[in-house]
This record gives structure tokens, sequence and C-alpha cells, in this order.
């Protein structure tokens, strides 16, 4: 048995516990040089979209089977921009974001070194802006908690658990951020991964 459990974990590569039931996604925060300022580049989501329709977001999409993350962020924000891979030049990885929502979310930090000639997917994306990453630092989020609270299910085995019916389960929160820049507010998951962004670069 020693032998075995040797044998299997010899290049086990620990995840996240769980992730086979989850909706893994890549995105890039992308980073334009104009002269000497520095900005980010975000996009407005299509208003045909399905899912968050005019949502303001960063490119990127879900990791396809056999795709790595850094893969996909690129594949993706090529296809969404329309540039190449060639334009982008990946600086590190940022933290992983695991969601409520059952999302994990890759996010990556680079560069795209010419947006003279983008070819933005219209399907996708209504349009992209700039924001200056000094007023991103000089002006901070407004925060928010919302509640997360456990409903257990109608048939939940109380009569197995200590307590029973009296069973004390956790409540948490999540944080939700608004950075305003002009007339765009950028929120949501958006917001968690610039937040993750700012902090590095500032600490």
């Amino acid at each position: 048995m020693l032998k075995s459990i040797r044998n299997k974990f010899e290049n086990y590569k620990p995840y996240i516990n769980g992730f086979e039931n989850m909706k893994r996604y890549s995105i890039l925060v992308p980073i334009v040089k104009i002269e000497d300022s520095y900005y980010i580049l975000f996009e407005v989501r299509s208003k045909n979209l399905r899912t968050q329709p005019s949502e303001i977001s960063f490119p990127g999409g879900r990791i396809e089977n056999g795709e790595s993350p850094l893969d996909a962020a690129i594949r993706e924000t090529c296809e969404e921009l329309g540039t190449n891979k060639y334009n982008i030049e990946i600086i590190s990885q940022l933290d992983l974001l695991i969601t409520h929502m059952n999302l994990i979310i890759h996010p990556y930090v680079g560069i795209l070194n010419n947006i003279d000639n983008l070819d933005i997917n219209k399907d996708e994306v209504d349009h992209t802006f700039l924001v200056p990453i000094i007023h991103l630092i000089e002006n901070k989020p407004t925060y928010y908690k919302n509640k997360l609270e456990v409903v257990p299910d109608d048939k939940f085995p109380y009569d197995i658990i200590p307590n029973k019916e009296d069973y004390k389960f956790q409540e948490s929160s999540y944080p939700v951020l608004f950075y305003e820049y002009e007339d765009y507010v950028i929120w949501g998951l958006t917001a968690r991964i610039l937040e993750n962004f700012l902090k590095v670069l500032t600490e």
C-alpha cells in the first residue's frame, strides 16, 4: 500500500480541491504605454451577449480542454481584440481568484505593445477604453460587503451530525469594489483582479 501511495503522489501537482466541478477562466490585465504614461485597457462587453452584457471586463474567457491557463489568456485576448500573440508580452501571473460562483480565474498581467491596429471582435466587445494607472493608484475604490450564508438542502441529514437541527452554519462575506473613471464604473470580479494588480504594484 505504501509503495502504491508513493507512486501515485510522486509527480502529483496540487491545485484546487474540487476544481473538476468548477469553471476555469483566464484573463489578461493589458498595460499600454502611450508616450511616457502607462494605462490599463478595459473592454466594454457587447450589449448582445447573454451573460453580463455591457459590463466592463478584461480580455479573457474559458480555458479549453488541454489548454494551459496562459495559452487561454493569450488566445482570448487575440480573439477579442483582434491582435496576435507577438503583440503581447506577459509580465507575470497574478493571484488566483476563487469565487463563490464556482469560478477559478487565472489572471495575468502583460504589455500590449501596439494598439493602433486592433481589430475588435464586435460580437463580444462593444468598445475599449484606457485608464491611467496613476489614476487608479490615487483614487481608491469604494468597498461594500455582501453576506453569504448556507441554505441547507431540503433533505439535509441533520440526524447524523452534532447538534442536529441546531447546528450553526458559519456565515461569510465577500467584498464588492467599485472604481470610477469618467463615465465608467469598474466593479465585480474585474475590480477584484484590478485591486490585486494595484496592491502588488504599490507595495
